[in-house]
């Protein structure tokens, strides 16, 4: 797992997330991890299967006719993994 060091944080700041951290009953550490989290991975943010059902729920969907359709049509044979040779 990949590990951070942060530099040149000051005092204030880093006495301000050690109370937040006992306020919330987490280590500094699992404090600053949390607060990572959610700042790059936001709750409300739009997830593009979500967003792609919607729009496809929108559109009307498929019929079973058109489902059927491309259940045979659809290319079944397995993939190759990839080379960088």
């Amino acid at each position: 797992m990949p590990a951070v060091t942060i530099r040149n944080l000051s005092e204030e700041t880093h006495r301000a997330l050690k109370v937040r951290a006992a306020h919330h009953g987490h280590s500094t550490e699992a404090e600053m991890r949390e607060i990572l989290e959610s700042a790059v991975r936001p709750a409300n943010r739009v997830k593009l299967g979500s967003l792609l059902a919607a729009i496809g729920r929108e559109a009307g969907g498929l019929t079973d006719a058109e489902a059927e359709h491309f259940a045979r049509v659809r290319n079944k044979t397995p993939a190759e993994p990839i080379s960088f040779e």
